[in-house]
């Protein structure tokens, strides 16, 4: 699917929209695996991923609250009903809408003393992704996070010691810097 297929088409009534980041690695991975499992018993998509692309006019015809730069720091499902779920919230709703994930969904609702301690789980392990993608391939999420960047030199080392290297893909990014390996740019201030 390139950056900015079936942008411009709605999805079903009843089926959500998954937004995810083109030019990462990590998150074309997970959107591979989502489209795999996110499929009711006759085979039919419940879940339409697409990618966010490159032009902020499709994702406001999507749905005009949409922000590029928030886009790229997480995931977004847009709900039938307009609503807006956003990274671990958005992954337990994937779950929920997948016949083989269902039963994780199920321990994401489980409520203890008014806490959610799956989705809380979910939702650190979402965050613990997103801080480390740079060192599973993603040159357009900038560096690591503080905490991760030991296991990046270790990452690095084992690649010198073992000669093999990260496979990185051969496809334009988003911005000149973000093919140098620095992070996107801040929008401009308003």
């Amino acid at each position: 699917m390139t950056a900015a297929a079936g942008l411009g088409t709605a999805a079903g009534p009843t089926t959500p929209i998954l937004l995810f980041d083109d030019e990462c690695a990590v998150c074309r991975r997970v959107a591979r695996w989502t489209q795999s499992i996110a499929r009711d018993e006759a085979g039919t998509p419940t879940v339409d991923v697409r990618a966010i692309g490159e032009d902020p006019q499709a994702m406001r015809r999507l749905d005009p609250r949409l922000d590029m730069w928030k886009l790229y720091a997480q995931n977004h499902l847009l709900m039938p009903d307009g609503t807006i779920l956003l990274a671990g919230e958005a992954v337990a709703e994937v779950f929920r809408r997948s016949p083989s994930m269902a039963w994780c969904a199920r321990l994401c609702s489980i409520r203890v003393f008014k806490v959610r301690p799956f989705q809380s789980m979910l939702d650190l392990g979402y965050v613990i992704l997103s801080d480390v993608r740079p060192i599973f391939g993603c040159k357009s999420c900038g560096k690591p996070a503080w905490w991760a960047r030991p296991f990046a030199w270790l990452v690095k080392l084992a690649t010198k010691f073992t000669g093999t290297e990260t496979r990185t893909p051969q496809r334009p990014h988003f911005t000149p810097r973000a093919g140098a390996g620095g992070a996107k740019p801040l929008p401009p201030a308003q």
